[in-house]
């Protein structure tokens, strides 16, 4: 009994009753100017749906009051946007026409169905119905008194099935179109695409990072040198100082809010990269060639992220070993390659390293490739990024 009753306890029950009652306030008016002709304002009314922010007026009411546990949801089942196309107004006006013909029904029921009550109640108390009787049959004393709630009961149920009617109505004709759908959904693949190049930052720069100071506070305990220390401890101190620099980059990015902080750094800019590598104690041997200035921007900076977590990579399985780092710029490409020797335990290259996962992803975003695993008893990290696609 709870569960086909329990609508009578929601409150979305009553707002949608009250959204079903607003267009009867114009027909109430309506009757006192030509109460011949009640009919005329479900004429009138429609030629409003042509105009574009209707579309929004009637969409705010109906997500306030039929789905209001909605409101505020990127895919709401109502939009509020204005009609674009003469689909959307078309759809708009037969929104009101809908709207105005249960209103009458939601009048009808509203007002007869509790007037059925008060005649009931009065026969039940034995006195007679004065003026003109609504009921069609004017049962026993007996059994007016036991028929007294049946109307309201009616009444409930009415508004509850208008209720979801309506709201049916309103999410086929006040819904998102297929233009607007599609445009969400760009949107919130934009988002995505975003908050997935921001975790990768976030993983190359802080892992870089304190990759970088783990290993040179573990060289410079292990030392017991003074001035290797101090060293050491410098190295930390600047590849904390650029981390935080990216860091705050990133942040800003996430806030969208005041100025924007120092671009994202690019292969020019790859000699920081190879000197905190060897201030870490390992031995980098770096071949740079080509006018890597004139890169484009989208190649030049993804590269000094593949290249920082190759570099990355190496420090974190190996430690500070021999690395031979090649990046040469080609007329058509840009050829990345990053060796060390094999680290005594195994390297997973196929599962989901998300550093090396990483690295195939931002060569693939350019349209290039990305290899990781064992070559010639190396571990080798190389990517292929084209120039004649990048705009």
């Amino acid at each position: 009994m709870y569960r086909l009753l329990r609508f009578a306890i929601r409150p979305v029950t009553y707002s949608r009753w009250l959204h079903l009652c607003v267009p009867v306030l114009v027909v109430a008016v309506w009757i006192f100017i030509m109460p011949e002709a009640p009919w005329l304002p479900a004429v009138f009314i429609a030629p409003f749906g042509l105009i574009p922010w209707v579309r929004t007026a009637e969409g705010l009411q109906a997500q306030f009051l039929l789905t209001p546990y909605d409101r505020g949801a990127e895919d709401g089942a109502i939009s509020t946007a204005a009609s674009r196309r003469w689909g959307d107004r078309w759809r708009t006006v037969l929104w009101l026409e809908v709207r105005m013909v249960l209103a009458m029904v939601t009048m009808f029921a509203t007002v007869w169905l509790p007037v059925f009550t008060v005649e009931l109640v009065t026969l039940a108390c034995g006195y007679p119905v004065q003026g003109d009787v609504s009921l069609p049959v004017q049962p026993p004393r007996w059994a007016a008194a036991a028929l007294v709630p049946v109307p309201l009961i009616v009444l409930l149920v009415t508004v509850f099935l208008l209720g979801e009617l309506v709201t049916a109505v309103a999410a086929r004709l006040l819904g998102p179109s297929a233009a607007e759908r599609l445009s969400a959904l760009e949107q919130r693949t934009e988002q995505l695409l975003e908050r997935t190049r921001i975790a990768r930052e976030l993983h190359d720069t802080i892992g870089h990072a304190l990759t970088v100071a783990v290993v040179q506070a573990g060289a410079a305990q292990a030392a017991g040198d003074p001035a290797f220390t101090e060293r050491a401890l410098s190295a930390i101190e600047e590849t904390g100082r650029a981390a935080l620099e990216d860091l705050e980059r990133v942040l800003a990015v996430l806030r969208d809010t005041g100025p924007r902080p120092s671009q994202r750094p690019t292969l020019a800019e790859a000699d920081r990269l190879l000197e905190s590598a060897r201030a870490s104690g390992a031995t980098v041997e770096a071949e740079l060639s080509g006018p890597l200035e004139t890169l484009p921007g989208p190649v030049t900076r993804e590269g000094y992220r593949i290249l920082q977590e190759a570099l990355t990579n190496v420090l974190r399985h190996c430690g500070p070993v021999p690395v031979r780092v090649r990046v040469a710029m080609g007329a058509q490409r840009l050829d990345l390659e990053v060796s060390n020797p094999l680290p005594t335990r195994p390297v997973v290259s196929t599962g989901g390293g998300s550093g090396l996962r990483g690295i195939r992803e931002r060569a693939a975003l350019l349209g290039g490739e990305a290899e990781t695993g064992p070559y010639k008893g190396r571990w080798r990290v190389r990517a292929r990024l084209p120039l004649e696609r990048i705009g």
